[in-house]
């Protein structure tokens, strides 16, 4: 009974430090400190209620991290086939908004086999870019959600490169080996584009 409390305590915290503060709780934060109080080295032997994550804590901040990136190229890609004028930038964001639900649903089931919590919605960051973006006229729009896929895309790479050297375990180094090509090719795809917005 004691273990039930005080896993319920622990979720009530965060719930309510997360309600208390919404204007300036990040969703991916919030899930890594929850990931982070599963930590199997954070875990007492009174505290046997709560399963422990299943991969290292970098590999669950990894996870959350391309949680975090994948939801946002999504919601930004619904916005580039709302808001984009040029052909090609509305057919970027389709293909932003495929294949990273794609990856989104794998990363969930990853997720939830190693017992790692996700975000629950976009980030600060991917929240103060998507209304920037929807604030741009017409004939900004296409430039500026271009530009921003290509450095996002960079960053993107970068994380995964690093992430296949150093995570421990296989199934999210296995996620990284399949998804990082389908990122180079997101970059390639976003430069050619840009090339033609000039």
């Amino acid at each position: 009974m004691k273990r039930i409390f005080l896993t319920l305590a622990i979720a009530f915290s965060i719930f309510a430090v997360q309600s208390c503060d919404n204007a300036n709780t990040d969703s991916k934060k919030t899930a890594d400190s929850i990931n982070e109080t599963k930590a199997p080295e954070n875990l007492d032997d009174n505290n046997t209620a709560t399963t422990p994550v299943a991969v290292g804590e970098d590999d669950a901040k990894f996870v959350t991290e391309a949680a975090s990136g994948g939801m946002a190229e999504v919601e930004l890609g619904k916005l580039a086939k709302e808001k984009g004028q040029h052909v090609d930038v509305k057919a970027f964001g389709e293909m932003m908004v495929n294949d990273h639900s794609k990856a989104n649903d794998e990363l969930a089931t990853l997720a939830q086999a190693k017992n790692i919590t996700l975000p629950a919605s976009l980030g600060t960051d991917a929240l103060n870019l998507r209304d920037e973006l929807s604030k741009k006229s017409p004939g900004d729009f296409d430039k500026s959600y271009i530009e921003d896929m290509v450095k996002d895309h960079e960053k993107d790479i970068k994380l995964f490169e690093d992430a296949s050297k150093n995570l421990k375990d296989a199934e999210p180094k296995a996620f990284v080996d399949k998804t990082l090509p389908t990122l180079r090719n997101h970059l390639n795809h976003a430069k050619s584009v840009k090339d033609k917005l000039k």
